[in-house]
């Protein structure tokens, strides 16, 4: 038994791959024709992403302030927040970018046809940038994180965690606690990672269940053309980056990020994904807290980076499919709205909806359009939440070298 137990722990990533395609596998085969399996398999996937989302935001906030105080140095975090800022909007254009060329120059989506739907779902209402950048400082952090505000969450803890710094030695009793709260969500999370596999196996089927193999053969075409675009500009984007600016190995950088890359496709979250994503890169790629516990937390809530490429990509194909003519003019606006927007889309399952139903009545499409998409946003939505978070954890391997440079 304590054999079993050793192997599993090394082995965690090929046991949540092995889920992940059982999953696939149960939910196409098997849950249509018999009713406990998918009863199961959604009481138990609900279990496991309530247990994760039970600790985000107490681990965001503790693992925050801990890596500002223990830092002991504004200059230094705001260097690292200011690195990873522009980390994310970069690659986030990049990937706009190529969302909104490629598409237009294969044609992508003419030769399909769409039969449209009215949606009776209702898009989550989006926050403009100028309401985000307004709300930033929340007016009742209590409500901030009843809400489920990351972004107000984040910039509380930062606001904290500074003021303890510039308070010094009578800040410390306070310091103590939340050091010790950190340590708590760490151990309780390091508990709800040994049942990942199994969480993402019971989190898939009720997905592949509910689309079906209509669905996805019939779009086929169109998801693959998207995932190949995602998990390229994953590879060569990242991969460079870690390669040539973090100096870290390529195929050790995505081996270690395996499990948070994994869970991510699974559960659709990247909000979910941090205490995974913190585990991989402070245990296995020697990362300092100091930076997985400001850059993961924010990437989460602002690098949107496979958003960006599905938005743009979506936008292109429904265009073509239904003869919407986009123009170049359109496209640069199109690009710059997609930055702003996929900033404000929050790190949650179907948190893409709210950017795609903005977008595409900016590019004139039908309405039916909407119908259609959000019947495939959890197909592509995995893929996309995989891709955010590679992103940003290929942005802490970065900054690892640059946070070195710093301190020395």
């Amino acid at each position: 038994m304590k054999r079993v137990v050793t192997w599993y722990k090394s082995h965690i990533t090929t046991c949540i791959f092995i889920g992940l395609i059982l999953g696939v596998l149960t939910g196409l085969f098997l849950a249509d024709r018999w009713e406990p399996v998918l009863t199961l398999t959604s009481l138990l996937g609900g279990i496991y992403m309530n247990a994760l989302n039970m600790m985000i935001f107490p681990l965001v906030f503790c693992s925050i302030i801990v890596g500002i105080a223990s830092i002991g140095n504004m200059r230094t975090t705001g260097k690292i927040t200011g690195n990873a800022m522009l980390f994310f909007v970069g690659t986030t254009t990049l990937a706009s970018l190529a969302g909104l060329i490629i598409p237009r120059l294969i044609g992508f989506g003419k030769n399909v046809h769409i039969e449209m739907a009215e949606s009776d779902i209702t898009a989550t209402e989006f926050t403009s940038m100028l309401d985000t950048v307004r709300n930033l400082i929340p007016s009742n952090p209590v409500k901030a994180f009843a809400e489920g505000n990351m972004l107000q969450v984040l910039v509380f803890s930062m606001i904290i965690g500074f003021v303890i710094i510039a308070i010094g030695e009578k800040a410390q009793p306070v310091y103590k606690v939340i050091d010790s709260l950190n340590e708590i969500c760490l151990k309780i999370i390091t508990v709800v990672m040994k049942f990942t596999p199994l969480g993402v196996f019971c989190t898939i089927v009720p997905v592949v269940e509910s689309n079906g193999i209509s669905t996805i053969v019939s779009l086929a075409g169109a998801l693959t053309a998207l995932y190949l675009a995602f998990f390229i500009f994953a590879f060569v984007v990242y991969g460079l980056s870690v390669k040539v600016i973090g100096k870290m190995g390529f195929f050790r950088f995505f081996k270690a990020i395996m499990p948070a890359a994994l869970n991510a496709f699974g559960t659709c979250s990247s909000s979910a994904t941090i205490p995974i994503s913190k585990t991989c890169m402070e245990e296995d790629l020697g990362v300092s807290n100091k930076i997985t516990s400001i850059v993961i937390p924010l990437g989460a809530t602002v690098n949107m980076d496979a958003v960006s490429i599905l938005m743009s990509f979506m936008i292109m194909f429904f265009a073509n499919a239904c003869g919407v003519d986009v123009s170049i003019s359109l496209m640069v606006v199109i690009l710059l709205s997609n930055v702003l927007l996929s900033i404000g889309t929050p790190g949650i399952p179907g948190g893409a909806i709210a950017s795609f139903a903005a977008l595409s009545s900016m590019a004139g499409l039908p309405a039916g359009v909407m119908g259609v998409y959000i019947s495939i946003n959890t197909l592509c939505d995995m893929g996309a939440t995989c891709v955010n978070v590679i992103g940003d954890l290929a942005c802490c391997a970065v900054l690892h070298r640059k946070i070195d440079i710093i301190e020395e």
